[in-house]
């Protein structure tokens, strides 16, 4: 099969990724193999790929944002069939046994473990999966519109929950890219206020037309303060702007899987029992819920299509901000 392999991390404008012909895998008796349809690329492959993110095996096979088909099945398995559209997202597995896993923080075990990350994942024409660990997708919901769900909103959706954001309250998204454009559907589908901080133009008019009353930069004084807010870009210093406008009591969820230093800051920023949270993978839950959302808002996705070949300028366009939305793999052209 091919497949878009990591052999070394490196920047991304040194192409890291290489086409390789690979084995398909043969799935075990709890598992499925998934032709996969499309894969959508993420930040977290960003990282990754560039060795922010230590891979956890090389080589690796990134992505877990994966839309197919179920093409084989282990001897156990009952839950799907041949055939069936099934999606992954960027959890792979939790042990089921732990405390965090007893009391529904799967995305906290310590023997988690992440797709395209420490198993291979989306960037393949074929991929496995422990079956209790993929999705069904709804009827009606295409691939390349469900693909950016499986991370990018299922993450956005964790997001806004940990923000404990209310219905008509203020919430302000820093960064606005493929998790933000999801995140800020759900917010106003709840009834909530959305203002974005983003340095880019086109960005902010792109969260002006998913319904933001008001758009600026990080640095901006908005026309009110926020309740809460979700820092979606991976830059330490944003989170000292995000409080500096947050209310008393309010809670700053960062959505981020790796960010760089949060700088030194005065007490009086946090005071009030103002609240920073991080926001770590998602579990099976926040991914049930946001495809029943997806058929109920509707969702959708503003999706920008490549071939799986060009993986590395794909991730160099992300990096470089230049992507609208979500970016998805088509691996079945």
């Amino acid at each position: 099969m091919k497949a878009e392999i990591l052999r070394t991390p490196k920047p991304v404008e040194k192409q890291p990724l290489e086409t390789a012909e690979l084995p398909v895998p043969e799935p075990g008796p709890d598992e499925i193999r998934i032709r996969v349809i499309v894969c959508g690329a993420c930040h977290t492959d960003l990282h990754i790929v560039e060795g922010e993110l230590k891979p956890k095996k090389t080589p690796l096979v990134p992505g877990h944002q994966i839309v197919g088909e179920v093409d084989k099945k282990g001897s156990n398995v009952n839950r799907f069939r041949v055939g069936d559209r099934v999606g992954v997202t960027w959890l792979y597995s939790a042990c089921g046994h732990c405390a965090y896993c007893q009391h529904g923080q799967e995305n906290l075990c310590d023997n988690a473990r992440f797709t395209g990350y420490d198993h291979d994942g989306g960037f393949a024409e074929y991929t496995v999966v422990h079956a209790d660990f993929a999705h069904p997708i709804p009827d009606g919901l295409p691939d390349i519109q469900a693909a950016p769900l499986l991370c990018a909103g299922v993450i956005g959706y964790r997001s806004l929950r940990l923000s404990e954001i209310r219905p008509g309250q203020r919430l302000g998204l820093y960064g606005f890219g493929a998790s933000a454009h999801i995140a800020i559907q759900v917010a106003r589908h709840w009834g909530c206020e959305a203002y974005v901080f983003t340095r880019s133009k086109k960005h902010r008019e792109h969260a002006l037309e998913l319904g933001a009353v008001w758009t600026g930069s990080a640095t901006d004084d908005p026309p009110a303060s926020m309740d809460s807010s979700i820092i979606f870009a991976p830059a330490g210093e944003i989170v000292l702007e995000a409080l500096r406008v947050l209310r008393k009591g309010g809670t700053v969820a960062i959505n981020a899987v790796y960010m760089t230093p949060i700088p030194e800051m005065q007490y009086d920023l946090i005071y009030y029992e103002r609240t920073v949270r991080s926001v770590a993978n998602c579990t099976r839950r926040d991914a049930e819920e946001l495809l029943k959302l997806a058929k109920e808002i509707p969702l959708h996705t503003d999706v920008e299509v490549y071939s799986l070949s060009t993986a590395n300028d794909v991730l160099r366009r992300m990096k470089q901000s230049q992507i609208r939305g979500a970016a998805v793999l088509a691996v079945q052209e």
